[in-house]
């Protein structure tokens, strides 16, 4: 699990780590994908502080639960403007995905609103809540190649306020397949038969404190369906990685699975960089 300083992932290592599990929620091969979003969401009643107020926090010894991450406290994002540059900074580009992928456009979203399921099983955007000091995602694809249609893949990052925050979000998220196992996710677009799957560090996962995998069909009135879903979050102290990949015509749920893996794993281990104590 270390590589060239202590705290360091192998970024090969967090890939296999994050393919065991998803492998639990996948498909056997034959399904495809196609585009849409899923930012993963919070919403928390932590009372709100301005940029300015620097909140203080007690050390997180992460590396207690086995996991090899300890995060530096002087590193942790208290500000909004530092939780967007830590952001930018790991949210995966489309050259993390594998050869061939580009941007798409738009490709950044308002790091000031996230997405919120509502009651009816609907996708909204939201001003950000208190506990959230940033959410950040990037657009991805592969463009449609012959008789294959393309594959969309989104990257979010959240920074939490607290590690409690985003604890209490990985929570939350897990019981919305349950809750919404049909969900719109926007116009034209839609997801259903969602199966999830959450793991803790040690728990068929080796690459985070705790992760989230899902699996569906996905509906759209631009590339048809049904065709392969996938979308995984993982935590890392106050800050959760979310990759959504979604494919078309053509694409096996394991060559979409592949990109999704290899973009979350390489946000783990720029998170874990960023947070702990340079070597």
């Amino acid at each position: 699990m270390v590589s060239g300083g202590p705290g360091r992932l192998r970024s090969g290592t967090v890939a296999l780590a994050i393919g065991l599990l998803l492998a639990g929620c996948s498909g056997d091969g034959d399904t495809s994908a196609t585009d849409t979003t899923k930012p993963s969401p919070a919403k928390s009643g932590t009372e709100e502080k301005t940029d300015g107020e620097a909140k203080g926090a007690a050390p997180s010894p992460s590396a207690t639960n086995g996991l090899d991450f300890s995060p530096d406290d002087s590193r942790k994002p208290r500000t909004r403007a530092e939780a967007l540059r830590l952001a930018r900074a790991v949210t995966a580009e489309p050259s993390r995905y594998g050869a061939g992928y580009v941007k798409r456009s738009p490709y950044e979203s308002d790091p000031g609103s996230l997405a919120v399921l509502d009651e009816d099983c609907v996708w909204q955007r939201e001003p950000l809540p208190p506990s959230v000091l940033t959410s950040f995602t990037r657009y991805s694809e592969l463009p449609a190649q012959g008789d294959k249609g393309p594959i969309r893949i989104a990257a979010t990052v959240l920074v939490h306020r607290e590690e409690a925050d985003a604890n209490w979000d990985m929570a939350r998220t897990l019981e919305e397949a349950l809750r919404c196992p049909e969900q719109q996710l926007s116009d034209g677009e839609r997801i259903t038969g969602l199966l999830s799957a959450g793991l803790a560090f040690g728990a068929g996962q080796f690459a985070s404190e705790d992760s989230i995998s899902e699996s569906g069909e996905y509906h759209s009135d631009e590339l048809g369906g049904p065709h392969y879903y996938t979308w995984g979050q993982s935590r890392l102290g106050q800050v959760t990685v979310s990759s959504v990949g979604k494919g078309s015509k053509g694409w096996t749920s394991k060559e979409i699975d592949k990109a999704v893996i290899e973009g979350t794993a390489a946000m783990l281990v720029d998170v874990q960089n960023e947070l702990e104590a340079s070597a």
